[in-house]
């Protein structure tokens, strides 16, 4: 009887459990679809919306393209071409400030200062629209600084100083590349300009003298590093022929102490290792010496000149057909929405 019953109880508890469960499932179930649901009730309103206001948007739309075809068929074709350095010895600061100031001239329809510093003519001048000057930004390079920084300074900055603060203080100046754009309603103008940016940074006093001590003590450096390698080089040698001298008085001998032979061995493999370990950082300082000279070697190291042919400035956010016509749009849904807004307002004091 009581078997019976303790059954009976567990049937009980199982249908209970089946039931919260079916229930939980019929809740999530019913969640999912009132979400569609009301996704799919936003868009009919939205439909229904733009139905019932299709003429006005059309006619947005029609104005804002005539006058956008307008203004369009009047606008001044313009050509771009760009210009990649990579400064040296912190000169991108004034390569920014020269950039900019070539820009205001531009701004202020200088054309006779625009010429004389670019020894071009008046009337090339006048076609120049804009200079620009962007930093190529690299993630990189804000982690090679960061561990530049790490290695320069004591544990108890590093630890006042994390990475997400050194990143938040990483400005334009600080990466490695840079991109140099120019407009100018002239398709070949461009080439003309280059000479006289990278001279302006070039030709500077302050950073031809930095240049040129940079490159005495790396010369210098370089000198030190191959006089080194060969007396390695040759103590490597006169190591190598003392142990082969070595090799041959041992196996002459009959009398060997081979736990002795095995420690002079330990000992002479030691010592080669470290020649070799010598060896191989005086190759690689060359080799990091060398790539510094050909790096420093100029103030402005350019990666890609300006292209001798502009290429047109296109696109549809330079088209104003394109533009208007989506100013259009936005200002008569904006109006319209005022209006409906205006009209629920009413209908809600009723």
């Amino acid at each position: 009887m009581s078997t019976k019953k303790q059954n009976n109880d567990e049937e009980v508890d199982l249908g209970s459990l089946f039931t919260v469960i079916g229930k939980g499932f019929k809740n999530f179930f019913n969640f999912i679809g009132n979400i569609f649901k009301g996704v799919f009730h936003r868009l009919i309103l939205i439909l229904l919306f733009l139905k019932l206001h299709f003429l006005k948007f059309s006619v947005a739309v029609l104005i804002g393209g005539i006058v956008g075809f307008f203004l369009e068929s009047n606008k001044e074709t313009k050509f771009s071409s760009n210009l990649i350095v990579k400064p040296n010895f912190e000169s991108t600061q004034l390569l920014y400030e020269n950039i900019n100031y070539y820009n205001d001239l531009v701004k202020q329809q200088n054309t006779k200062h625009l010429a004389s510093i670019f020894k071009i003519d008046t009337s090339k001048a006048a076609a120049l629209r804009k200079f620009e000057i962007t930093p190529l930004m690299n993630s990189n390079d804000i982690i090679n600084a960061y561990d530049n920084f790490i290695l320069e300074v004591d544990s108890l900055t590093v630890k006042s100083y994390d990475f997400d603060n050194f990143e938040s203080s990483f400005t334009d100046f600080d990466y490695l590349v840079h991109n140099i754009e120019v407009q100018a309603t002239v398709i070949d103008i461009f080439s003309e300009l280059e000479n006289t940016i990278i001279n302006s940074i070039e030709k500077n006093q302050y950073f031809n003298r930095i240049k040129k001590l940079t490159k005495e003590n790396l010369l210098t450096k370089d000198s030190i590093l191959r006089v080194t390698f060969t007396e390695v080089d040759s103590l490597r040698k006169v190591y190598m022929k003392v142990m082969l001298e070595g090799a041959k008085n041992i196996s002459s001998n009959t009398n060997i102490d081979i736990s002795g032979t095995n420690e002079n061995t330990i000992r002479k493999d030691s010592k080669e290792n470290e020649l070799f370990e010598i060896d191989r950082k005086i190759i690689y300082d060359l080799s990091q010496t060398f790539e510094d000279i050909a790096y420093k070697s100029n103030v402005i190291n350019i990666i890609s000149n300006f292209q001798s042919i502009g290429s047109e400035i296109k696109g549809i956010t330079n088209n104003y057909i394109f533009l208007l016509s989506s100013m259009s749009v936005l200002l008569m849904l904006l109006y319209v929405s005022l209006i409906e807004f205006n009209k629920y307002l009413m209908n809600y004091n009723m």
